[in-house]
């Protein structure tokens, strides 16, 4: 073992000062590594002396090697010691080279070719070729001067002499473009001042703001990602190369034709929630965004836990976010293969039966399990016989022989269950667990991208193993950050937990962030993607504020969602001096700020109806802007404003009705405010939804202490009866979607009938209603 001091001189060795050494030494893994590339060089050079150049790369090789190519860390070593490899620009196309060389066999010809080995650039030439490139931007320097781009020369410059020293170059051109311009002048050093934009003269009429643009989730992430090319997984940091991998690589390609090819694939345990969707936007909206294929892949390995209707609402809710799988598979269509695979990992000597009980290998240090040399032939009898039922669940289970990232050790491959499965029935008795069919599934779809949350880092290294462990195809396992909100609990026991108290409906209640119960408050599909595609790809564990999914949502019904008038408390007004002799029909837009998208009619008559809250005798905020004993108010389309007359009370003294007067609204003088109304309407029930936690974690320890059930929101659920709206809304259909003018969005909701129309509100609009 390596002891401090030997580190610490092999970093001198290379040319490290006693503070670079310093902050070297507190990264372990790049230590180690340059411990062993000083150790190559030091065979090479024999006692000799290490040219600075030299050192300089064998530091660059420290830290920029991946670890797929580390095999060839002496044949890097070596070119550099031996001055075949001495700039920058040739380490790095050694780096290319290897990358996409990774089999066993390396033509050191075509190597030495691509890094430009032997290839030297003289003076003169760097002088020639730099003249060239000035020459070719002459009149743009002039006119510039020192405020041109000179980064765009060097670009140019490395394209047309790749090999030559870097700083060489630079200080040539520098001395080039002196010599053409001149020393710098107090104009050239002066800092440019930002042309200011001349400010639009104010309109006599002030315009909505543009809608913002309703994005799809690539459009917001999708630059962000850079994953590698189907075909190329070698090339992906941590990927495991074997001596099968490019021909298992070049047949995968074959069958794909060279496509993307994602998979969603969830267990059908349960109902999705919103973290699901970002699977699903990632899986889905990545292949779709390359032209590729995405499955969606039942992972049915828990006989007990799965039932029908997950099956059908999770295909419900792929469809409802706008995603066609390609296929529709299961887990489950692939358990012949999985169990000879499984006995194939036992003939190779990597698994085992084992006898140890479900509570004796939990956690990370679990005894060692006395079975794990017992005899391939021994193991595969005993498989046999779980197969025919000849065992007790938890009497044996097949065991891999790997040590996990997380230190788990050995996982489960197959384990007893006698359960009645949805898609196979009882054919089965023996499982596969999700550490042994994940990996291998991927593989048998030719999956490219095997794209999961974070917690399944610890996975990976045995997703790799497991795959070369039985020579067949590996995809890429990339990992990022799930998503979770604030203000909510997604597991399925805890939010299964609050449907059995009685604190939710079932799992589509609006107070709920599963899927369906996003879609029956009125969230439209498109607004999750937006919110997902924001939320971005990042490793990142993050918590996001309910607030960015809400704004999404105003974004999308901003667009979508047709103007209704409606009043949550209706308060009755009857207008003495009608100027008609009866009701009439006024021809309203849909969309105010588009009048092009349609119309829809409403009544105006005697009596109308105004929301309560839109009444108030004697405001004492000078900025009140509604309806007061002294105040008119403008009613919108109408073209009137209303004044009160007189107020009918209850018994108890409270405003029962209000006899008014209206009068036209003159250009000259306008009333304060206008409010929305109704005449002739439809009564409805509003139900009006809060945070369900009054905790932005409920579930932390620290803010919650008797536990995330006390942090429920008893009031989350408000129900207003004999609410009003106009009747526009007629005719509209489950999960339609209205913006109540002044008040927020809206949705039909499931429980209406023929009698009563019920309606969620979705999301309130950005104002505060309360100020108007």
């Amino acid at each position: 073992m390596t002891t401090q001091e030997e580190k610490i001189e092999s970093l001198r060795f290379i040319g490290l000062t006693d503070q670079k050494i310093q902050e070297t030494l507190k990264n372990e893994a790049i230590t180690n590594l340059l411990v062993e590339i000083v150790s190559h060089a030091k065979k090479v050079v024999n006692g000799a002396a290490l040219e600075k150049s030299s050192a300089n790369l064998l530091y660059q090789i420290g830290t920029k090697l991946k670890s797929q190519i580390k095999n060839r860390l002496p044949l890097l070593v070596e070119s550099v010691v031996n001055k075949n490899l001495t700039t920058e620009p040739q380490l790095n196309a050694a780096f290319e080279y290897l990358i996409s060389h990774p089999g066993e066999n390396l033509n050191i010809k075509d190597f030495n070719e691509y890094c430009g080995v032997g290839v030297v650039v003289t003076a003169e030439k760097i002088k020639e070729t730099v003249q060239a490139v000035i020459d070719e931007n002459k009149n743009e320097l002039v006119q510039k001067r020192y405020k041109f781009p000179v980064g765009s020369l060097l670009a140019e410059l490395r394209k047309r002499i790749k090999w030559a020293d870097g700083k060489l170059v630079k200080t040539e051109l520098d001395a080039q473009i002196l010599s053409l311009l001149g020393p710098k002048t107090e104009q050239d050093n002066a800092k440019e001042k930002k042309k200011e934009e001349a400010k639009p003269k104010k309109a006599a009429i002030i315009e909505e703001a543009e809608p913002e643009k309703i994005q799809s989730f690539m459009e917001l992430a999708g630059e962000a990602i850079n994953f590698h090319k189907p075909g190329e997984n070698y090339k992906t940091e941590g990927y495991v190369i074997t001596d099968k991998t490019m021909d298992l690589l070049k047949k995968h390609v074959k069958e794909t034709g060279g496509k993307v090819v994602t998979r969603f694939p969830p267990e059908p345990n349960g109902i999705l929630h919103i973290g699901h969707a970002k699977a699903i936007n990632f899986n889905f909206g990545y292949a779709k965004h390359n032209n590729g294929i995405c499955y969606l892949r039942f992972d049915d390995t828990n006989p007990e836990k799965e039932e029908e209707r997950y099956f059908k609402g999770i295909i419900e809710m792929v469809d409802w976010l706008g995603y066609k799988p390609f296929k529709i598979t299961h887990a489950s269509d692939q358990f012949d293969k999985l169990y000879e695979l499984a006995k194939e990992l036992i003939r190779r000597g990597k698994a085992y039966a084992c006898h140890q009980k479900n509570e004796e290998i939990k956690g990370h240090n679990p005894p060692p399990s006395p079975w794990r040399d017992r005899p391939a032939e021994e193991s595969l009898k005993i498989f046999e016989d779980m197969k025919k039922g000849k065992f007790d669940e938890g009497e044996v289970t097949i065991r891999m022989k790997y040590t996990m990232e997380d230190g788990k050790q050995d996982p489960v491959a197959y384990r007893i269950k006698y359960a009645h499965h949805a898609k196979t029935g009882d054919k089965w008795c023996i499982y596969p667990t999700y550490d042994f069919t994940h990996c291998l599934n991927d593989s048998l779809e030719n999956i490219t991208h095997s794209l999961c949350t974070k917690e399944f880092q610890s996975r990976r290294s045995a997703y790799y193993w497991l795959c070369n462990s039985l020579d067949v195809y590996c995809p890429v396992q990339w990992e990022y950050g799930r998503l979770n909100l604030n203000y909510t609990v997604v597991s399925k026991r805890k939010l299964m937990k609050l449907i059995q108290e009685g604190i939710c409906n079932d799992w589509d209640d609006p107070r709920l962030y599963t899927l369906s119960a996003l879609r029956r408050k009125g969230y439209p599909p498109e607004a999750i993607n937006m919110f997902c595609g924001k939320v971005g790809v990042t490793m990142a564990q993050t918590t996001t504020d309910i607030t960015l999914l809400e704004s999404c949502v105003r974004t999308v019904l901003n667009v979508s969602a047709p103007r209704a008038m409606a009043v949550l408390k209706p308060l009755k007004v009857t207008i003495e001096n009608f100027p008609f002799e009866s009701s009439i029909e006024l021809e309203v837009p849909n969309f105010p700020q588009d009048e092009s998208r349609g119309t829809h009619k409403i009544s105006f008559d005697r009596i109308v109806y105004l929301d309560s809250c839109d009444f108030n005798e004697n405001p004492t905020d000078k900025g009140y802007k509604r309806l007061s004993l002294t105040q008119p108010v403008g009613l919108r389309y109408t073209g009137y404003q209303i004044a009160v007359k007189e107020v009918l009370r209850n018994a108890d003294g409270s405003v029962k009705e209000l006899i008014g007067t209206c009068t036209k609204v003159e250009d000259k003088v306008k009333p304060k405010g206008f409010i929305q109304w109704v005449s002739n309407p439809v009564c409805f029930e509003a139900r009006l939804y809060e945070k369900l936690f009054y905790h932005e974690n409920p579930e932390d320890p620290k803010d919650v202490p008797n536990g995330w059930l006390s942090d429920i929101n008893k009031n989350a659920l408000k129900i207003i009866k004999n609410s009003m709206v106009d009747r526009s809304v007629l005719g509209s259909k489950v999960f339609d979607k209205f913006q109540f003018e002044r008040i927020g969005y809206f949705s039909v909701d499931p429980d209406s009938t023929e009698d009563l129309m019920v309606f969620n509100r979705t999301v309130s609009l950005k104002e505060d209603h309360e100020k108007k």
